[in-house]
């Protein structure tokens, strides 16, 4: 069975197009249009082994705000799509991770309660031309519009960019723990109340 979640969304602001293949390889292709982001993209593929394909027109002569924002929207949708019924998944997932001189805590839950908690200090509000304070956007839309229970939390770190560069590869981490099928689950939602 193929998971494969394609979502198109056009609005007055950006236009996405987005498929996520959560049994992948690790491939990114296609481009958000912010190169800081694009990396942090390409670390979340790899680090969780998904096949992220991305088409993205964002009005980037205003900011990366509506660009950023809303490709967390579509692959939350993405997720979701390519989750189906999510029987037999994991569902949990967490992981402490270093990244240099940043340690960054990542849990979530697959557990179509929306939530983030988001404990976290940046201390640069750009890296080149991206804002920091975008990361937390960007999650904010992927666990709303993908039904997870997210948190974040810095341990320790000083450099903005590994502290970012953290946060991703602990999301795809965790998210990839989460998302596989338990063998010991034989096909069932992991849920006494029979729904997620």
């Amino acid at each position: 069975m193929t998971r494969v979640g394609a979502v198109y969304r056009k609005t007055g602001e950006t236009e996405i197009k987005i498929s996520l293949e959560l049994d992948g390889n690790g491939n990114l292709t296609g481009s958000s249009g912010l190169p800081f982001f694009d990396h942090m993209l390409h670390l979340w593929a790899k680090h969780g082994s998904f096949n992220l394909h991305l088409e993205v027109k964002g009005d980037l002569e205003v900011d990366g705000h509506h660009t950023v924002e809303d490709i967390g929207i579509v692959l939350g949708q993405a997720l979701t799509k390519a989750l189906g019924d999510k029987s037999g998944i994991t569902r949990y997932g967490h992981i402490i991770l270093p990244m240099d001189e940043a340690l960054v805590l990542v849990a979530l839950d697959i557990s179509g309660r929306p939530y983030l908690s988001f404990d976290v200090e940046l201390p640069n509000a750009k890296l080149g031309t991206f804002d920091s304070e975008l990361v937390e956007e960007f999650l904010r839309a992927f666990c709303v519009h993908g039904g997870l229970t997210l948190h974040v939390k810095l341990l320790s770190g000083k450099n903005t960019h590994h502290i970012i560069e953290g946060i991703f590869k602990a999301l795809a981490r965790a998210l990839k723990d989460a998302v596989a099928i338990d063998p010991k689950a034989h096909g069932l939602l992991p849920s006494t109340k029979g729904l997620l």
